[in-house]
């Protein structure tokens, strides 16, 4: 592989947004939220499933103005970390496109614009290619063949990236497509199957710095930890299967050692501290419970390369 793969100088808009994602660790500067004006609980994953199926015995229940403070409360992080916040507009009829994480992922070349599978996200993709294109952001790809979701796409390192597909959200051709395109511009790309209850790839794998990850192994089959630990020697922080289905390894880098978590990961939060790292956790029960974490709710415009 060439060692000049997945480098590319910053691009950035007329109004000086910078965009580009060579890797998913160095300093966040760009970010892409969505507004949760529309938000709700629905239907959405095996996450939000196990919530409606125990609401009564636990005693869940949706508080909008809860889950507009708690989300309010996670934008003043990326502030107060010197991170420029982007929204996709809300649509009363995209409930859940706040998880902007799934609808579109950042490349070297543009965004891709994704297709998600499951009912209530179908048409996610109406505001985020709105986003791109009133931004001037260039749109690279679209997902055309069968469906991939953005949080499936996890990029190890500059020009190495790890595919996921559970079935019922991304499929396994359309997690093919993306490898056949990432090839094409020579990167080296390894798809792998995960159970459908972990949902995405990033609820098992999250990048916290240059070499090192969260990961839950319980999730991966033995060649899919070999490329990640042996072939391309990244050490891993390792999440357990009971704190991994409650999206433990959800956490966004900051970059500088500093990784936005949420509050109820008691577990991975007290394993990042003793990693050295900066942990700023936000309640953010809300949006858990109806299937997604902090970083199902964002995703990079652009990170300054480490």
């Amino acid at each position: 592989m060439n060692a000049n793969v997945g480098q590319t100088t910053p691009s950035q808009t007329p109004d000086g947004q910078k965009w580009g994602v060579t890797a998913q660790t160095g300093q966040l500067t760009d970010v892409l939220l969505g507004h949760p004006d529309h938000f709700r609980w629905v239907p959405l994953n095996s996450i939000s499933a196990v919530t409606f199926a125990n609401m009564e015995q636990m005693g869940y229940r949706f508080d909008k103005q809860k889950a507009m403070r708690q989300h309010r409360q996670m934008v003043e992080v990326y502030e107060k970390a010197g991170v420029r916040v982007r929204f996709a507009e809300a649509d009363e009829g995209l409930p859940s496109s706040v998880f902007t994480r799934d609808s579109s992922f950042m490349t070297p070349w543009g965004a891709v614009i994704t297709s998600i599978q499951t009912p209530p996200r179908r048409r996610d993709y109406a505001v985020a290619s709105a986003f791109y294109t009133k931004a001037g952001i260039p749109i690279w790809k679209w997902v055309t063949a069968g469906h991939f979701e953005g949080g499936d796409f996890c990029i190890l390192k500059p020009g190495v990236a790890l595919l996921g597909w559970s079935g019922d959200r991304s499929t396994k051709e359309g997690a093919e497509q993306v490898e056949g395109w990432l090839k094409e511009k020579g990167w080296e790309v390894l798809v792998a199957p995960i159970p459908p209850q972990f949902v995405h790839m990033d609820a098992v794998v999250v990048m916290l710095e240059k070499g090192l990850a969260l990961v839950c192994e319980d999730a991966l089959q033995p060649y899919a930890l070999d490329y990640i630990k042996k072939k391309h020697g990244i050490e891993v922080i390792k999440v357990a299967y009971a704190d991994c289905v409650k999206l433990g390894c959800n956490v966004v880098s900051l970059g500088n050692k500093r990784v936005l978590s949420m509050a109820h990961n008691v577990n991975v939060n007290r394993q990042l501290e003793e990693a050295g790292f900066k942990v700023i956790a936000v309640d953010y029960d809300m949006f858990a419970l109806g299937g997604g974490g902090v970083h199902c709710s964002c995703h990079e415009l652009y990170r300054q390369p480490e």
